[in-house]
C-alpha cells in the first residue's frame, strides 16, 4: 500500500486549496454560519463546474466514477477553510446510499441529478434515545399493503431543511432478530405529507442539523431503497464512507489550526523573545505535528481501504480513523487556543470556527468513544 498522493491527486488538491481560500473565506463562513440556508446557489454551482459532486458517481450516470481517496484531498481542504454548505451530506451520505443500495431505477432517477449539483440529499440516522450509537435503530416502519409508514422522529439530520429528498433508516422487523437486521432504508421526499422538518440550535453553524418528524408518513414500494429488511449492511458500508470523510475534514482543520498556532509562536514576543522559544510552547506545538501527521497516515490508510482494502480491514480503518483524526482535530484547536492565549478566547478569532467544526466532526457518525469500542472489538473479540 502506497499511502503518498499521486500526481492527479496532487493536482486535485492544489485546485481545491486555491477554490476553498477564494471562494470560502472567513468572510463568508461567518455569513453563512449566521445564514439560515447555510451556503449560497452561487457557490454551489462553482463546485459543481468544479465536478465535485459528480466524483463518485459512476460514469453510466453522468458521474467521473473516481476513489475517496480522489474526493478525501479535496474534503482535507475544505475543512482547511471550514467550508459550509450541504456538500457532505449529499455527496457522501445520500449519494453513496443511493450507489450502495438503489435499484437500476432509483440510481437513474437520483445520481444524475446528484452529479450536476441540481439536487441535494441527506441521511436520517440518529433517534433521541439512541446515544452515539449508530446501530441504534427503532424508528417504526408500519407494513400497510405494497409499502410502509412510517412513524417517529429524526434528530441531528444534516441539511435536511435545503434536502430534495431523504435517506431515513427505519426498522421494519423487531421481533426475534438481532440489532442489525430488519433495519430498511427508505426515500423519503421532505415535502411529502406527514413529514415535519426544523432546524435545531448547533454548536457548529457552518452545517445545519434539523430534526425531521415523521407522522403517518405513506412510502410505496418504489421508494424502498434496496430491499426491505436488508439496509444494515449497505448502509454500515456508506457510514464508514462517510466517517473517511469527515476525517479528511478533521485533518484538515486540525493542520490549520496548528498552523496558526505556530505562525503566532513565531511573532508573538513575550520577555524579549518569540514565545515559541519557551518549551512549554515549542513543545505543544511539536505535538501538534506529530499528532497532524500520524493523522495524515491514518486518513490515507482508511480511504485506500474503502477503496481497495478487504471488507473487514474498510471497516476496522474507518473506526480508527475516526477516534484518532477526530481526536487530534479537538486536541489541535484547543492546542492552538492555548498558544494563542487571550487572543484566542475571543469570537472575533477564526479559531473557534475551526473549535466548533471539530466538536461538531467529533461526535458526529460516531464518537471516540463508540469507534475505540468497534476497533476493541475487532481485535480482541
Amino acid at each position: 500500500m502506497d499511502i503518498k498522493l499521486n500526481e492527479d491527486q496532487i493536482e486535485i488538491a492544489r485546485q481545491a486549496r486555491r477554490f476553498c481560500e477564494n471562494e470560502s473565506p472567513t468572510e463568508y463562513v461567518r455569513a453563512m454560519f449566521e445564514d439560515e440556508r447555510g451556503f449560497t446557489d452561487e457557490i454551489w454551482g462553482k463546485m459543481v463546474e468544479m465536478g465535485w459532486t459528480a466524483m463518485r458517481i459512476p460514469e453510466a450516470h453522468g458521474g467521473l466514477d473516481m476513489d475517496l481517496m480522489d474526493l478525501a484531498v479535496i474534503l482535507e481542504e475544505m475543512g482547511r477553510t471550514v467550508v459550509p454548505g450541504p456538500f457532505f451530506s449529499t455527496v457522501l451520505l445520500a449519494a453513496e446510499a443511493i450507489m450502495e443500495a438503489g435499484s437500476g431505477s432509483q440510481k437513474e432517477a437520483y445520481l444524475p441529478g446528484i452529479a450536476e449539483g441540481k439536487i441535494k440529499g441527506t441521511l436520517a440516522l440518529h433517534e433521541a434515545e439512541g446515544g452515539g450509537d449508530l446501530g441504534h435503530i427503532e424508528m417504526d416502519a408500519r407494513p400497510d399493503g405494497d409499502g410502509f409508514v412510517l412513524n417517529g422522529t429524526k434528530l441531528y439530520v444534516p441539511d435536511a431543511h435545503v434536502a430534495d429528498f431523504i435517506v431515513c433508516a427505519a426498522r421494519t422487523e423487531s421481533e426475534n432478530v438481532s440489532a442489525g437486521e430488519g433495519i430498511t432504508l427508505f426515500l423519503v421526499d421532505p415535502k411529502a405529507e406527514g413529514v415535519s422538518v426544523s432546524l435545531l440550535p448547533s454548536m457548529d453553524g457552518t452545517r445545519k442539523l434539523c430534526a425531521v418528524e415523521f407522522k403517518e408518513v405513506r412510502i410505496g414500494a418504489e421508494e424502498i431503497l434496496g430491499e426491505a429488511g436488508k439496509g444494515w449492511e449497505p448502509l454500515c458500508r456508506v457510514l464508514q464512507r462517510g466517517q473517511v470523510g469527515l476525517c479528511a475534514e478533521c485533518l484538515g482543520g486540525a493542520q490549520r489550526a496548528m498552523e496558526i498556532a505556530t505562525e503566532y509562536a513565531k511573532v508573538r514576543v513575550q520577555f524579549d523573545q518569540p514565545i515559541g522559544a519557551f518549551q512549554a510552547v515549542k513543545h505543544r506545538c511539536a505535538q501538534m505535528y506529530v499528532e497532524v501527521e500520524s493523522a495524515r497516515s491514518i486518513l490515507y490508510w482508511a480511504a485506500w481501504a474503502q477503496d481497495h482494502g478487504n471488507p473487514e480491514e474498510a471497516v476496522l480503518a474507518a473506526s480508527v480513523a475516526k477516534a484518532y483524526c477526530s481526536t487530534v482535530y479537538r486536541n489541535a484547536t484547543t492546542s492552538a487556543i492555548q498558544v494563542l492565549g487571550g487572543t484566542g478566547f475571543s469570537w472575533e478569532h477564526d479559531i473557534h470556527l475551526y473549535l466548533k467544526r471539530a466538536k461538531a466532526n467529533e461526535v458526529a457518525l460516531g464518537d471516540p468513544v463508540y469507534h475505540r469500542e468497534q476497533v476493541a472489538q475487532f481485535i480482541v473479540g
